[in-house]
């Protein structure tokens, strides 16, 4: 019988060492040869200034230089978005993400003005207010719906950042920022992300900040670690099949057990996963 922890890391395609520059090369490959097989002209990202959104925007980036020299034109193309809530504390870290991809368009749309008439409408609609955290989740919804937007004006592709250790905690809105037509990072945990980006040159800022959300009003910046209850490092050992403190892999496990139906699509009279 295989263990939940053996059948966690064959679902989510993790290996437990990697070879950077083919890891590189084959999600370069996969961008380019969806975007072929789309028959669209290129890809739309959110850049939050963290690791994950910085990677995927480089490896896109990189993908759509190489089209656009094997094919000799200028079609193919990639738009990253800026999507504040207001004014975003850190920033500058997105901006030096921005300046490590180097996209060819760079566009920001303020979710605030959106978010906030979705809250007065709730609260007129219901006479009580959204909690911080369903509005958080808002705000994440808000930007993948202005991302589409972009995405159909110009023809292009949603990507996604979503990787082992964020889909094992579901650790993302459901229809938020887990909502896109391809993820090019999905498969590496947090620390072989982190080997990526240093193998592509990126800045030290952009792997070594702590991961946030940054959805919450009440709590700026909250660390991933500490609203899950566990550190990226004992997720990326348990991932890379190693043993780790028994507290820690429960609470592993209890997220994944909790949040499979993220993982799912919408569940049908055919399905069985949930039973």
């Amino acid at each position: 019988m295989i263990d939940l922890q053996t059948e966690i890391i064959t679902a989510l395609q993790v290996k437990p060492s990697i070879d950077a520059k083919q890891e590189i090369r084959d999600r370069i490959q996969l961008i380019k040869a969806y975007l072929k097989k789309s028959g669209l002209n290129g890809y739309v990202l959110g850049i939050s200034g963290g690791q994950d959104s910085a990677l995927t925007g480089k490896l896109i980036q990189l993908a759509m230089e190489e089209l656009n020299d094997e094919e000799n034109t200028k079609k193919y193309t990639f738009y990253a978005m800026r999507l504040p809530y207001g004014v975003q504390q850190d920033e500058d870290d997105a901006q030096q993400a921005l300046s490590f991809i180097n996209p060819y368009h760079r566009l920001t749309v303020n979710v605030k003005p959106s978010v906030d008439a979705s809250f007065e409408q709730f609260k007129k609609a219901t006479g009580e207010a959204l909690t911080d955290f369903v509005k958080g989740n808002t705000k994440a919804r808000e930007r993948m719906k202005a991302q589409y937007d972009v995405a159909a004006h110009y023809g292009c592709l949603v990507a996604g950042t979503d990787h082992a250790a964020e889909a094992i905690t579901g650790f993302y809105t459901k229809f938020g920022d887990g909502a896109c037509d391809i993820t090019p990072i999905f498969g590496l945990n947090k620390r072989q992300g982190k080997i990526l980006l240093q193998a592509l040159g990126a800045p030290e800022i952009l792997y070594t900040k702590a991961p946030t959300a940054d959805l919450e009003d009440d709590r700026p910046a909250l660390p991933d670690e500490e609203a899950l209850g566990v550190t990226y490092n004992q997720i990326d050992d348990y991932l890379e099949g190693k043993d780790i403190d028994e507290g820690a892999k429960k609470v592993i496990e209890r997220h994944y057990v909790k949040t499979e139906h993220k993982r799912q699509l919408p569940v049908t009279l055919y399905d069985r996963w949930w039973k």
